[in-house]
Protein backbone atom coordinates (compact mmCIF):
# COMPACT_ATOMS: atom_id res chain seq x y z
CA UNK A 1 0.00 0.00 0.00
CA UNK A 2 1.28 3.05 -0.92
CA UNK A 3 1.38 6.81 1.15
CA UNK A 4 -1.02 8.39 -0.85
CA UNK A 5 -3.47 5.05 -0.52
CA UNK A 6 -3.02 5.38 3.02
CA UNK A 7 -3.41 9.25 3.34
CA UNK A 8 -6.17 8.71 0.94
CA UNK A 9 -8.31 7.58 4.29
CA UNK A 10 -7.47 11.29 5.87
CA UNK A 11 -11.02 12.81 5.56
CA UNK A 12 -12.42 9.40 7.57
CA UNK A 13 -9.86 9.73 9.91
CA UNK A 14 -10.35 13.62 10.91
CA UNK A 15 -13.43 12.73 11.10
CA UNK A 16 -13.07 11.34 14.22
CA UNK A 17 -11.81 14.01 16.18
CA UNK A 18 -14.61 16.50 15.21
CA UNK A 19 -14.97 17.99 18.26
CA UNK A 20 -11.89 20.31 17.39
CA UNK A 21 -14.58 22.30 15.05
CA UNK A 22 -14.36 22.21 11.03
CA UNK A 23 -11.22 21.98 9.37
CA UNK A 24 -11.04 24.86 7.04
CA UNK A 25 -7.50 23.79 5.45
CA UNK A 26 -5.45 20.59 5.56
CA UNK A 27 -1.85 21.14 4.25
CA UNK A 28 1.63 18.49 4.22
CA UNK A 29 3.81 20.19 6.95
CA UNK A 30 7.58 20.23 7.39
CA UNK A 31 10.19 17.88 5.97
CA UNK A 32 9.93 14.80 7.86
CA UNK A 33 10.15 10.91 6.25
CA UNK A 34 8.88 8.84 8.19
CA UNK A 35 5.16 9.84 9.26
CA UNK A 36 3.03 11.65 6.60
CA UNK A 37 1.98 15.29 8.32
CA UNK A 38 -0.25 17.93 8.18
CA UNK A 39 -1.22 21.53 9.53
CA UNK A 40 -4.77 21.69 9.84
CA UNK A 41 -6.85 25.21 10.32
CA UNK A 42 -10.29 24.84 11.72
CA UNK A 43 -13.26 27.75 11.37
CA UNK A 44 -12.01 29.18 14.86
CA UNK A 45 -7.91 30.04 13.51
CA UNK A 46 -7.02 27.02 15.91
CA UNK A 47 -4.24 24.66 14.40
CA UNK A 48 -3.30 21.49 14.89
CA UNK A 49 -0.64 18.73 13.81
CA UNK A 50 -2.25 15.89 12.38
CA UNK A 51 -0.17 12.85 11.51
CA UNK A 52 -0.50 9.29 9.83
CA UNK A 53 1.51 7.22 11.85
CA UNK A 54 3.93 4.76 9.71
CA UNK A 55 3.39 1.49 11.43
CA UNK A 56 6.19 -0.15 9.05
CA UNK A 57 8.17 1.67 11.31
CA UNK A 58 6.37 1.87 14.55
CA UNK A 59 4.29 -1.95 14.64
CA UNK A 60 2.62 -0.85 17.78
CA UNK A 61 1.47 2.74 17.43
CA UNK A 62 -1.01 2.13 20.35
CA UNK A 63 2.40 1.66 22.54
CA UNK A 64 3.88 4.18 21.16
CA UNK A 65 0.90 6.77 22.05
CA UNK A 66 1.02 5.06 25.63
CA UNK A 67 4.59 6.46 25.83
CA UNK A 68 3.63 9.92 24.56
CA UNK A 69 0.78 10.19 26.74
CA UNK A 70 2.73 8.99 29.66
CA UNK A 71 6.02 11.19 29.22
CA UNK A 72 4.18 14.10 28.22
CA UNK A 73 1.88 13.85 31.33
CA UNK A 74 4.60 13.69 33.69
CA UNK A 75 6.44 16.44 31.73
CA UNK A 76 3.30 18.86 32.01
CA UNK A 77 3.49 17.93 36.10
CA UNK A 78 6.51 18.70 36.75
CA UNK A 79 6.66 22.35 34.80
CA UNK A 80 3.31 22.96 36.81
CA UNK A 81 4.59 21.97 40.06
CA UNK A 82 7.26 24.82 39.09
CA UNK A 83 4.88 27.23 38.14
CA UNK A 84 6.14 27.16 34.41
CA UNK A 85 4.57 27.40 30.96
CA UNK A 86 2.72 24.10 30.84
CA UNK A 87 0.92 24.88 27.55
CA UNK A 88 3.82 24.64 25.48
CA UNK A 89 6.76 22.75 27.74
CA UNK A 90 5.77 19.07 26.04
CA UNK A 91 2.95 18.05 22.51
CA UNK A 92 0.35 17.72 23.58
CA UNK A 93 -2.19 15.05 22.11
CA UNK A 94 -5.43 15.74 21.24
CA UNK A 95 -7.96 12.89 21.75
CA UNK A 96 -10.76 11.84 19.63
CA UNK A 97 -14.35 12.17 19.92
CA UNK A 98 -14.19 9.03 21.66
CA UNK A 99 -11.24 9.77 23.96
CA UNK A 100 -8.33 7.42 22.25
CA UNK A 101 -5.35 8.51 21.73
CA UNK A 102 -5.09 6.96 18.21
CA UNK A 103 -7.76 6.49 14.95
CA UNK A 104 -7.82 3.32 13.11
CA UNK A 105 -9.21 3.83 9.46
CA UNK A 106 -10.92 1.70 7.68
CA UNK A 107 -8.03 0.59 5.75
CA UNK A 108 -5.66 -0.01 8.93
CA UNK A 109 -3.82 3.19 9.25
CA UNK A 110 -3.32 4.67 12.58
CA UNK A 111 -4.02 8.83 12.52
CA UNK A 112 -3.16 11.78 15.92
CA UNK A 113 -3.75 14.96 16.69
CA UNK A 114 -1.41 17.27 18.78
CA UNK A 115 -2.29 21.34 19.46
CA UNK A 116 0.35 23.07 17.20
CA UNK A 117 2.50 24.79 19.41
CA UNK A 118 2.42 28.50 18.35
CA UNK A 119 5.31 30.78 17.90
CA UNK A 120 7.82 28.71 17.63
CA UNK A 121 10.08 27.10 15.13
CA UNK A 122 12.74 24.91 14.45
CA UNK A 123 16.29 24.68 13.19
CA UNK A 124 17.85 22.56 10.83
CA UNK A 125 21.30 23.32 12.20
CA UNK A 126 22.98 25.28 14.96
CA UNK A 127 23.66 28.45 14.00
CA UNK A 128 25.59 29.61 16.28
CA UNK A 129 28.01 27.31 19.89
CA UNK A 130 24.94 29.06 21.63
CA UNK A 131 22.44 27.58 19.39
CA UNK A 132 24.12 24.06 20.31
CA UNK A 133 24.42 24.63 23.67
CA UNK A 134 20.78 25.64 24.39
CA UNK A 135 19.94 22.01 22.09
CA UNK A 136 21.65 20.42 24.67
CA UNK A 137 20.06 22.45 27.34
CA UNK A 138 16.75 21.74 26.44
CA UNK A 139 17.47 17.96 25.71
CA UNK A 140 19.40 17.79 29.06
CA UNK A 141 16.43 19.42 31.04
CA UNK A 142 14.21 16.62 28.80
CA UNK A 143 16.24 13.78 30.97
CA UNK A 144 15.90 16.39 34.60
CA UNK A 145 12.27 16.38 34.20
CA UNK A 146 11.78 12.41 33.13
CA UNK A 147 14.42 11.35 36.15
CA UNK A 148 11.82 10.55 38.65
CA UNK A 149 9.77 8.22 35.79
CA UNK A 150 9.97 4.10 35.97
CA UNK A 151 11.53 3.66 32.63
CA UNK A 152 10.88 0.05 33.02
CA UNK A 153 7.10 1.01 32.27
CA UNK A 154 6.89 2.43 28.78
CA UNK A 155 7.41 -0.26 25.59
CA UNK A 156 9.89 -0.30 23.22
CA UNK A 157 8.97 1.49 20.23
CA UNK A 158 11.79 0.05 18.29
CA UNK A 159 13.05 -2.89 19.66
CA UNK A 160 16.79 -3.35 19.95
CA UNK A 161 16.91 0.23 18.56
CA UNK A 162 20.25 1.24 20.99
CA UNK A 163 20.94 -2.48 21.68
CA UNK A 164 24.95 -2.08 19.98
CA UNK A 165 25.84 -5.33 20.96
CA UNK A 166 22.75 -6.22 18.63
CA UNK A 167 23.47 -4.39 16.17
CA UNK A 168 27.24 -5.53 16.01
CA UNK A 169 25.65 -9.04 15.88
CA UNK A 170 23.79 -7.99 12.68
CA UNK A 171 26.62 -6.70 10.71
CA UNK A 172 28.36 -10.08 11.22
CA UNK A 173 25.39 -12.13 10.18
CA UNK A 174 25.26 -9.70 6.62
CA UNK A 175 28.83 -10.37 6.08
CA UNK A 176 28.13 -14.05 6.51
CA UNK A 177 25.43 -13.51 4.10
CA UNK A 178 26.90 -11.69 1.76
CA UNK A 179 23.82 -11.10 -0.26
CA UNK A 180 25.16 -8.94 -2.98
CA UNK A 181 28.88 -9.63 -2.86
CA UNK A 182 29.79 -6.25 -1.60
CA UNK A 183 32.04 -7.75 1.25
CA UNK A 184 34.98 -8.19 -0.21
CA UNK A 185 34.73 -3.76 -1.00
CA UNK A 186 34.31 -3.59 2.65
CA UNK A 187 36.87 -5.33 4.22
CA UNK A 188 39.08 -2.61 6.05
CA UNK A 189 35.18 -1.05 7.63
CA UNK A 190 34.11 -4.72 8.54
CA UNK A 191 38.19 -5.01 10.15
CA UNK A 192 37.86 -2.06 12.25
CA UNK A 193 34.56 -3.10 14.06
CA UNK A 194 36.08 -6.31 15.09
CA UNK A 195 38.56 -4.62 16.26
CA UNK A 196 35.82 -3.12 18.78
CA UNK A 197 34.12 -6.56 19.42
CA UNK A 198 34.85 -6.12 23.17
CA UNK A 199 34.06 -1.96 23.31
CA UNK A 200 30.35 -2.56 22.31
CA UNK A 201 29.41 -3.89 25.17
CA UNK A 202 31.37 -1.01 27.16
CA UNK A 203 27.29 0.19 28.29
CA UNK A 204 25.27 -2.84 28.35
CA UNK A 205 27.91 -4.39 30.98
CA UNK A 206 27.40 -1.31 33.19
CA UNK A 207 24.22 -1.53 33.03
CA UNK A 208 23.85 -5.24 34.02
CA UNK A 209 26.70 -4.31 36.82
CA UNK A 210 24.18 -1.83 38.39
CA UNK A 211 26.62 1.36 37.15
CA UNK A 212 24.75 2.54 34.55
CA UNK A 213 20.24 3.41 35.37
CA UNK A 214 17.96 2.98 32.42
CA UNK A 215 15.93 6.11 31.92
CA UNK A 216 13.53 7.30 29.55
CA UNK A 217 15.60 8.44 26.64
CA UNK A 218 14.73 10.35 23.57
CA UNK A 219 17.08 8.39 20.91
CA UNK A 220 16.75 10.83 18.14
CA UNK A 221 18.22 13.91 19.82
CA UNK A 222 18.61 16.01 16.84
CA UNK A 223 18.60 19.71 16.70
CA UNK A 224 15.38 19.64 14.59
CA UNK A 225 13.46 18.13 17.23
CA UNK A 226 13.44 21.08 19.51
CA UNK A 227 10.95 23.94 18.70
CA UNK A 228 12.34 27.18 19.70
CA UNK A 229 10.73 30.47 20.72
CA UNK A 230 10.35 32.99 17.69
CA UNK A 231 10.94 35.76 19.50
CA UNK A 232 13.28 34.96 22.27
CA UNK A 233 15.07 31.86 20.23
CA UNK A 234 15.36 29.78 23.47
CA UNK A 235 14.01 26.58 23.28
CA UNK A 236 10.49 25.43 24.09
CA UNK A 237 10.24 22.07 24.25
CA UNK A 238 11.71 18.79 23.02
CA UNK A 239 9.33 17.19 19.92
CA UNK A 240 9.25 13.97 17.86
CA UNK A 241 8.44 11.81 20.92
CA UNK A 242 7.92 8.21 18.55
CA UNK A 243 11.57 6.49 19.99
CA UNK A 244 11.06 7.73 23.54
CA UNK A 245 11.27 4.72 25.37
CA UNK A 246 13.96 2.84 27.96
CA UNK A 247 17.37 3.83 27.43
CA UNK A 248 20.67 6.03 28.19
CA UNK A 249 21.26 8.63 29.16
CA UNK A 250 24.56 8.83 27.75
CA UNK A 251 23.17 7.49 24.26
CA UNK A 252 21.17 10.31 23.75
CA UNK A 253 23.74 12.67 24.69
CA UNK A 254 26.23 10.42 22.14
CA UNK A 255 23.82 10.85 19.44
CA UNK A 256 24.02 14.65 19.52
CA UNK A 257 27.74 14.11 19.88
CA UNK A 258 27.61 12.37 16.75
CA UNK A 259 25.45 14.93 14.46
CA UNK A 260 26.46 17.71 15.68
CA UNK A 261 29.86 18.22 16.55
CA UNK A 262 31.41 16.59 13.78
CA UNK A 263 33.29 19.21 11.42
CA UNK A 264 32.21 17.51 7.97
CA UNK A 265 28.64 16.16 6.74
CA UNK A 266 27.29 12.78 8.19
CA UNK A 267 27.91 11.41 4.20
CA UNK A 268 31.47 13.66 3.61
CA UNK A 269 33.08 11.10 1.36
CA UNK A 270 36.14 13.67 2.13
CA UNK A 271 37.88 11.79 5.49
CA UNK A 272 40.25 14.33 6.03
CA UNK A 273 37.11 16.77 6.33
CA UNK A 274 36.33 14.88 9.35
CA UNK A 275 37.10 15.56 13.08
CA UNK A 276 35.26 15.78 15.98
CA UNK A 277 34.96 19.77 17.33
CA UNK A 278 35.98 19.96 20.70
CA UNK A 279 34.76 23.47 21.47
CA UNK A 280 31.34 22.15 20.20
CA UNK A 281 31.30 19.17 22.42
CA UNK A 282 32.40 20.73 25.90
CA UNK A 283 29.69 23.66 24.98
CA UNK A 284 26.71 20.75 24.38
CA UNK A 285 28.66 18.83 27.66
CA UNK A 286 28.05 21.94 29.31
CA UNK A 287 24.76 22.65 28.12
CA UNK A 288 23.70 19.33 28.55
CA UNK A 289 24.94 18.77 32.52
CA UNK A 290 23.28 22.28 33.27
CA UNK A 291 19.70 21.06 31.92
CA UNK A 292 19.95 17.62 33.57
CA UNK A 293 20.41 19.79 36.65
CA UNK A 294 22.65 16.95 39.23
CA UNK A 295 20.35 14.28 37.77
CA UNK A 296 22.98 11.95 36.76
CA UNK A 297 24.73 10.27 38.43
CA UNK A 298 28.42 10.22 38.58
CA UNK A 299 29.21 7.30 36.72
CA UNK A 300 26.74 8.62 33.87
CA UNK A 301 28.73 11.73 33.79
CA UNK A 302 31.82 10.19 33.50
CA UNK A 303 30.48 7.84 30.66
CA UNK A 304 29.23 10.32 28.27
CA UNK A 305 32.64 10.24 26.08
CA UNK A 306 31.95 6.88 25.59
CA UNK A 307 28.26 7.19 24.40
CA UNK A 308 29.65 9.54 21.83
CA UNK A 309 31.68 6.83 20.96
CA UNK A 310 28.87 4.29 21.34
CA UNK A 311 26.64 6.17 18.67
CA UNK A 312 29.04 6.78 16.31
CA UNK A 313 29.94 3.60 15.88
CA UNK A 314 26.85 1.59 16.45
CA UNK A 315 25.52 4.38 13.88
CA UNK A 316 28.36 3.78 11.49
CA UNK A 317 27.79 -0.23 11.78
CA UNK A 318 24.12 0.42 10.88
CA UNK A 319 25.32 2.29 7.82
CA UNK A 320 27.76 -0.64 6.97
CA UNK A 321 25.00 -3.03 7.50
CA UNK A 322 22.13 -1.79 4.87
CA UNK A 323 25.05 -1.22 2.44
CA UNK A 324 26.00 -5.05 2.65
CA UNK A 325 22.21 -5.76 2.64
CA UNK A 326 21.84 -3.66 -0.46
CA UNK A 327 20.41 -0.34 1.07
CA UNK A 328 17.15 -1.09 2.26
CA UNK A 329 16.85 1.33 5.23
CA UNK A 330 18.34 4.31 4.85
CA UNK A 331 17.37 6.21 1.77
CA UNK A 332 20.78 7.11 -0.54
CA UNK A 333 21.28 9.62 -3.03
CA UNK A 334 24.04 8.19 -5.10
CA UNK A 335 25.85 4.40 -5.51
CA UNK A 336 27.98 3.50 -2.01
CA UNK A 337 25.90 6.56 -0.27
CA UNK A 338 25.78 3.84 2.51
CA UNK A 339 29.03 3.32 2.55
CA UNK A 340 30.36 6.97 2.69
CA UNK A 341 28.38 7.31 5.71
CA UNK A 342 29.90 4.43 6.96
CA UNK A 343 33.36 5.71 6.51
CA UNK A 344 32.93 9.22 7.63
CA UNK A 345 31.37 7.74 10.98
CA UNK A 346 34.07 5.19 11.83
CA UNK A 347 36.26 7.98 10.37
CA UNK A 348 35.14 9.82 13.65
CA UNK A 349 35.34 6.87 15.52
CA UNK A 350 38.98 7.17 15.53
CA UNK A 351 39.22 10.91 15.68
CA UNK A 352 37.37 10.50 18.72
CA UNK A 353 39.77 7.81 20.67
CA UNK A 354 42.29 10.08 19.78
CA UNK A 355 40.68 12.71 21.73
CA UNK A 356 39.91 10.39 24.53
CA UNK A 357 41.62 12.56 27.18
CA UNK A 358 40.27 15.67 26.48
CA UNK A 359 36.89 14.58 26.30
CA UNK A 360 36.51 13.25 29.52
CA UNK A 361 34.11 15.77 31.51
CA UNK A 362 35.35 14.60 35.47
Amino acid sequence: MTREECCSKKAEALAAFSHIGKAVSSERYGNGHINDTFLIVTESGKRYIFQRVNHTVFPRPDEVMENIVAVTEHIRQRVAAEGGDVARCTLVVVPTDLGDSLYRDSIGSYWRMYEFTEQTVAKERADSIQSFTDCAEAFGRFQGYLSDFDASTLHEAIVNFHNTPVRYENLMRAVEKDPLGRVAQVQQEIAFVKERAEFVHTLAKAEQEGRLPLRVTHNDTKLNNILFDAESDQPVCVIDLDTVMPGYSVNDFGDSIRFGANTAAEDEPDLSKVSLDLELYHAYAKGFLKGCDGKLTDTEIALLPIGARMMTLECGMRFLTDYIEGDTYFRIARPGHNLDRCRCQFALVADMERKAEQMKLN
